[in-house]
């Protein structure tokens, strides 16, 4: 097997692991992350009613040129918080997706909670 096809059976698996264990209802629905090379896509997801409540994407977010790192990500963050809360969604369940929390997925995170959700 190849070392790329590997890393994805692994990637894969850790997701399976995760997702087993958490479920989204509609008091404490699941936020969904998922990370490609360029972008950075959330969904806030009913799981019970298999119903996608909100979404966002680094396409969304205007790009300012700063210096901080992960500015961006951040941004998002609060965006897809935003929205959540205007939609009367307070609590989530924080689903990184397989990804570690490190970097741009924990930058996500943050922003998040900067812009009032709790997980």
């Amino acid at each position: 097997m190849s070392k790329v096809k590997n890393k994805l059976i692994n990637k894969n698996r850790r997701k399976a692991k995760i997702r087993a264990t958490l479920k989204g209802t509609a008091q404490r629905p699941r936020l969904s992350i998922y990370r490609s090379n360029t972008n950075i896509y959330l969904q806030i997801i009913d799981d019970e009613a298999g119903v996608t409540l909100e979404s966002a994407s680094l396409k969304e977010v205007k790009d300012k040129k700063t210096e901080e790192k992960n500015s961006k990500e951040i941004e998002l963050g609060k965006l897809i918080a935003s929205k959540a809360i205007n939609k009367n969604i307070e609590t989530i369940v924080f689903d990184r997706g397989g990804y570690r929390y490190h970097g741009r997925v924990a930058a996500v995170a943050t922003g998040a909670r900067l812009g009032g959700l709790k997980f």
